[in-house]
This record gives structure tokens, sequence and C-alpha cells, in this order.
């Protein structure tokens, strides 16, 4: 070992040994002393008195996975407080900020659940700007009068949202599933996300069922014929939920009034469910009544029934600062503070079809990692815990 870092002043180079930390191992829960040797952005070998160009003393913590967040939106902090008031770049010029917070936050990978279009996930990739690895939906696609069909009464359509890289949401009928799926992968899309219900948030339909069987399964069929991509579900209500379950979507998003029926058809399909809990965890008080307990409930009978969880925030339905909040409620939930992490790691990767290459703490993975102050798995705090965040084997902030 040539040099021996503090973590606030670490560089990483070729060669670079976390050193004299603990390593979570996400798939069992369990914690063990070891080093992890990073090349060239990935994790090369894990184990004692590894040596490297670099070391990075990291003695009274613990290595995490890098964080994924599958429910979020990087772009709409500014618009949703005032949609028709800011100018159209502020949309995506909003998201700078957003993705240093995640960053920083030790979330490394998010799927934008729809408001970044493709220019964001490039500015990251081409690292014009910092944050985490963005996956992009574009737009929620919505049948006529649905949440992605912004309407007026007194104006009519009112499309504050809509540009050329962000296509018209809104279709009708199974050929009109397959046109909306194709306007968005020409866009862009790494999936499709699209509402089945109404909002929680507005308070209206979320027990309705927003698109027939024929039409889930369309948009399902078509986003798999262009390039396997997968579709995401908004649903609260359960009946919504099960018809997209049985018409092959990847996952459930929100969920927060699922019954039996559902999670077990969510179970056989292995569906997955991202409850973004923080929506009516974070402040009851503000949730409609009753839905802090269903949706509490809701994520004990997935549980019971075996459904694959994913951690999602809906960030900024509470602010993006919150973000490791959401891993706190699902501990409560019922995952514990193991399980919490697992879903917000090997089991987000594994939803967001990444887990060959990101996620856990493994050979050959992305050295997407976080140094958390001391050893426990507390979820309690984790947001002043965080020492050191590095992304492809690079240390930020």
């Amino acid at each position: 070992m040539h040099e021996l870092w503090g973590c606030e002043d670490a560089r990483v180079s070729e060669r670079t040994v976390l050193h004299s930390g603990a390593v979570l191992d996400v798939r069992s829960g369990e914690v063990g002393a070891a080093d992890v040797l990073i090349v060239d952005g990935r994790i090369v070998d894990i184990g004692g008195g590894l040596d490297g160009d670099v070391g990075v003393d990291c003695s009274g913590g613990v290595l995490v996975p890098g964080l994924i967040d599958c429910h979020t939106h990087v772009c709409l902090a500014q618009t949703m407080r005032d949609p028709l008031g800011v100018p159209r770049s502020a949309r995506a010029l909003s998201a700078v900020p957003v993705l240093r917070t995640l960053l920083g936050l030790g979330i490394t990978t998010v799927r934008d659940a729809w408001g970044a279009d493709a220019g964001v996930r490039l500015a990251v990739e081409q690292g014009w700007i910092d944050g985490p690895e963005v996956l992009v939906s574009l737009r929620q696609v919505c049948t006529t009068g649905g949440l992605g069909d912004h309407w007026s009464t007194r104006v009519g359509p009112v499309d504050f949202f809509g540009d050329p890289a962000m296509p018209d949401p809104v279709f009708d009928g199974a050929d009109g599933a397959r046109a909306v799926v194709r306007r968005m992968v020409r866009a862009g899309a790494d999936w499709i996300k699209v509402t089945a219900t109404g909002s929680m948030a507005l308070g209206t339909g979320v027990h309705d069922v927003q698109l027939t069987p024929e039409e889930m399964s369309a948009l399902v069929d078509e986003a798999r014929r262009h390039g396997d991509r997968r579709v995401m579900v908004h649903a609260h209500g359960a009946r919504a939920a099960e018809l997209a379950t049985r018409a092959g979507a990847a996952s459930i998003e929100h969920g927060t009034y699922l019954d039996e029926t559902a999670v077990d058809a969510m179970a056989a399909a292995r569906t997955w469910y991202v409850p973004t809990l923080s929506v009516t965890q974070s402040d009851p008080d503000q949730a409609p009544e009753g839905a802090a307990e269903a949706h509490r409930t809701s994520v004990r009978l997935a549980l019971q029934a075996g459904v694959p969880i994913a951690m999602g925030t809906d960030n900024p339905v509470r602010p993006h600062t919150e973000a490791l909040w959401e891993l706190r409620h699902l501990a409560d939930a019922g995952l514990g503070d193991a399980g919490a992490l697992r879903a917000a790691t090997i089991d987000a990767a594994r939803l967001l079809g990444l887990a060959d290459d990101r996620g856990e703490i493994s050979p050959g993975k992305r050295a997407d990692l976080v140094l958390l102050d001391g050893t426990d798995l507390d979820c309690g705090s984790l947001e002043k815990r965080i020492r050191k965040v590095f992304r492809n084997g690079l240390a930020v902030g």
C-alpha cells in the first residue's frame, strides 16, 4: 500500500482499496470485515489484506451498495409548484440540484417515473451534470381523462409538459396503446409508465380501473417488442393492480389499497411492488383518511404472499432530501432494516434488469458504494450516517 488517505480526502486511482471497514452482503443481510479492491470502476476482489495504489480508510464504517430509487421524479420539483408560471427549460434544469442531492444521499441509480426526457439521461452519461444514472419513462401514458391527460373545463387541453422530447401520452384502444408505446420509444424511453387509476393526491378515482384488459395487454406486448422494454403501472386500487399483473406488467407502483386477490396474482406472476410508502407514512395527517393504515396493510399482505418489493420514493411528493426516509418506512412496514436495504439495492437492480451490473458488493459489479458511519444496519437515520459515496469507483462530493 503506497498511501492511506482519510475518507474526506480520498482520491481514486486505477487500483483503489477501501480498507479496514465492514461490508454488507445484501443477499444474506450479514455484515463482515473485508477490504474492497476497485479497478477501473469495477469491484475486482473482496477480502482481507488487499493492496492497491491508493487506500481509503473505512474503519468504523460499513460499505453498502449504491442505493437505487425505482420511482422518483427528478424534473418535477419546480413544475409541480407552478406548472404554468415557469419557463419550459426550467423543468429539465431543475433536475440539476435534485440529482446532486440524490447522489449525495448515496442513490446512484434512479428510474424516473415521468418528467425527465432523454436529455437528462444524456447529461449524466456525458458528465455534464453530477447525479445517479437515470432511466427515463418520459410521460405517464393514459387513456382519455387519465392522469397524463392535462385538460381544463375552461380552456380544454393544457399540456404544459409537451414538447418534441415529451410525446403526447394520451391513447384509447389497443391500437392506440401500441402507438403511444412507439411514440415513447422513439423519444428514448427506457420504461413505459402507465396510469391505471386516478390520483390519491387529487383525491379522485383511486379505485377506478382506467384501462381495459386489451389496452393493458397491448402496452405490455408492444413494449416487449421494442427492445424488451417493460411497463410500470401507477395503481392505487386492487382491481387495477390485478388487471395490470395479469397482463404482464413488470411493476405495480404505490398499491395503496391492495387486497389478498391482488397480491396473490402479483406473487404468482412475480410482479414487483414499489410501494412508495413515503407518500402516506412521512406525514400521515396529510394523506387521505385511512390511507396510511391501508398502505401498511398492503405491504404486509404483499410480504405474506411473497411479492418481491423494490424501493421507490415518489419524490417530490415529499422533498428529495427525504429520499432515504423510504427505507425506514419499508423497515417499519415489515421488511426490517436488512430487508429495506435489500429492496433498495439488489432487488431494485433485479426489477430494473441491472442485477448483473450493480446492486451488491461483488466481484465484477460496478463500484457504486456508500460508506456509512457505524456498522449497524439501522435505517432510522441513514442520511446522517453517510461518510462517502462512490459512483463507478469514483468518490463524489
